[in-house]
């Protein structure tokens, strides 16, 4: 299974997910400051022009999202969890062009949907702290042509400002979901197998 495969069957559910991440971290905001629910309640809607809409060109979506994602997702932390147990026996090489290549995967597969949402945005429905010191805020999606989609975000305070570490559509962790989908392309072709093929798009 190839990345631009694995994604398919994510994708629709993931756009809207993707977007309203990436829209509720396009601000900083200090941990200290804001509750994590008034952090994607407040900000998730403000910034929905940075990233919706025609009159937004796509090479400046593109590089909004790409500067979102490396600024206010923990893409650190992710990045080793999608690799999983493969993390420990890649070189710093390989962990660092993984890093890199995954964020330009998530750039190209979702950023050009982001013109599509029309919804109203997010509506956050309730908030709890978490025993492994995250804390998870649960919210909905206003789609305008289909059910509204149950969104949770899992953040963290990190040096004084709220970082996402993953985004759960449905009860389906994005996290997860990708983990298993590079797992498989790593088992038929090893670590550098998985580099190649992100890094051709394959």
């Amino acid at each position: 299974m190839t990345p631009r495969r694995a994604v398919a069957a994510f994708r629709t559910v993931c756009a809207a997910l993707l977007l309203i991440g990436a829209i509720a971290a396009a601000q900083s905001v200090a941990a200290g400051e804001a509750s994590p629910a008034a952090f994607v309640q407040e900000l998730g809607n403000d910034a929905l022009k940075e990233l919706t809409g025609p009159a937004v060109l796509q090479s400046e979506r593109d590089a909004r999202f790409r500067q979102l994602l490396l600024d206010r997702f923990d893409m650190a932390a992710i990045s080793k969890f999608v690799l999983g147990r493969y993390w420990r026996s890649a070189s710093e090489a390989q962990r660092a062009e993984f890093q890199d290549l995954f964020v330009d995967f998530i750039v190209n597969s979702y950023s050009e949907r982001f013109s599509e949402y029309l919804g109203e945005g997010v509506k956050v429905t309730g908030a709890n702290a978490e025993d492994d010191g995250t804390t998870l805020v649960r919210s909905k999606i206003d789609m305008p042509s289909a059910e509204d989609v149950r969104l949770d975000w899992r953040l963290r305070a990190a040096d004084g400002k709220f970082v996402i570490v993953d985004i759960i559509v449905e009860g389906v962790s994005m996290d997860v979901t990708q983990r298993s989908q590079f797992a498989s392309i790593i088992q038929d072709r090893g670590v550098n197998g998985l580099i190649e093929a992100l890094r051709t798009n394959d």
